[in-house]
């Protein structure tokens, strides 16, 4: 009988492991690195990494388009909530053709926690002029509609209904609304930050035009994202937390008329 939690996953064989995280990856992500079902390169070096250890509720998982590459084409960290809900912690998708940008890192090599913790101010500038969001590396690889699809059957088949995400930036959180997502928490809050920069909100005279702080923020999803980035809320965005059930859209729009 197939188990129905991440640590349940953790505990079977690796194979067997390997088998079942393998349904989560977007079928279309391996046509566009002509990767073979496998996940394995032409010498036979394994493309997959996971690190989801039996006795853990948690999985680490990154797939490589070639052995050695320094950054994964998707990166996926998972868990099991306390009520047996699969939750994803951080969900990634990398084009490796792309020009990086070391948000993630310091100049000594420190790691930013993808400028949650410390920032590389250069690199972000260069990825924000670049068309990028806070936290990424490298453009993505616009196959966010095939993953949640994906992920959606692969919840499906552990025998859930429904799953959670924790948005890790204000542009995440707008993206899983569009994607169907609903609030378990923090409706209000992106409703609010919304407000404070729309309609004489006093988020607009802090719009100085500083770096990350461009008067386009008030009506840019990707800008406010870089500006709240950078502390204009006076805190942190956190306490957000979000979730999808299967084959229901939640119609969710907490920042009507704002583009991209």
């Amino acid at each position: 009988m197939q188990p129905s939690s991440i640590a349940g996953i953790n505990r079977l064989p690796y194979n067997e492991k390997r088998e079942i995280y393998n349904r989560s990856i977007p079928p279309e992500l391996l046509d566009r690195f002509h990767l073979n079902p496998y996940l394995v390169d032409e010498t036979g070096n394994d493309l997959l990494v996971i690190n989801g250890p039996a006795g853990s509720n948690s999985v680490e998982m990154s797939l490589y388009h070639q052995i050695g590459f320094r950054d994964p084409i998707l990166y996926g960290h998972f868990s099991d909530t306390l009520n047996g809900r699969i939750h994803i912690l951080l969900y990634i998708m990398n084009d490796p053709e792309a020009i990086r940008f070391d948000v993630d890192r310091l100049e000594d090599g420190t790691a930013t926690m993808f400028g949650t913790h410390k920032r590389n101010l250069e690199a972000e500038m260069g990825a924000m002029e670049a068309g990028l969001c806070p936290g990424q590396i490298r453009q993505g690889l616009h196959l966010a509609s095939s993953a949640r699809e994906t992920f959606d059957e692969f919840i499906a088949n552990l025998g859930h209904d429904r799953y959670f995400v924790e948005p890790l930036y204000y542009h995440n959180a707008t993206i899983f609304e569009r994607y169907g997502f609903a609030y378990q928490s923090g409706r209000k809050r992106m409703e609010k930050i919304h407000a404070r920069f729309t309609d004489q909100g006093e988020l607009l005279e802090k719009l100085d035009g500083s770096p990350f702080r461009s008067s386009a923020a008030a009506n840019s999803i990707r800008l406010r994202s870089w500006a709240i980035h950078d502390g204009i809320l006076g805190e942190a965005f956190t306490n957000v937390t979000m979730y999808k059930i299967i084959g229901k859209d939640a119609g969710i729009n907490t920042a009507p008329g704002c583009k991209w």
